[in-house]
């Protein structure tokens, strides 16, 4: 079972990066929040659309980068709660600075989607 944080946390979260790194805190629309939190729970016919931990992090974070719920800082938290998943779900990756920019930005631009996101963590992982 998947450890994921509540979107009160998020939302905290979210104020405290903006405060560190500027930019427009608040929430632009909280259902879109809810909807990226919510997203890799998606079940078909029974099945779970998303069935390993990695793959519900990577929708995570594809969709708080994608659905705009923030005001600003949406790749910073995208980015941010991806790594506090992966830790929280003890799954340990390495990366430079450089490549957590250029997976948010590519996100942001929609030139990668979850099966990116999903790869780029597996090649990541640290055995």
């Amino acid at each position: 079972m998947i450890r994921v944080l509540n979107i009160e946390n998020i939302i905290l979260f979210h104020e405290k990066i903006i405060k560190e790194t500027g930019g427009s805190k608040g929430v632009r629309d909280i259902r879109l929040i809810e909807s990226a939190l919510n997203r890799p729970f998606m079940t078909y016919d029974g099945r779970d659309l998303y069935s390993s931990n990695i793959e519900k992090i990577a929708v995570i974070m594809h969709s708080l980068i994608s659905n705009h719920g923030f005001v600003d800082g949406n790749k910073r938290i995208g980015i941010a709660v991806m790594l506090i998943l992966l830790k929280m779900n003890k799954l340990m990756i390495t990366y430079t600075q450089d490549e957590l920019i250029d997976l948010g930005l590519k996100t942001a631009e929609g030139t990668i989607d979850e099966k990116d996101i999903i790869n780029w963590i597996k090649e990541h992982i640290r055995e």
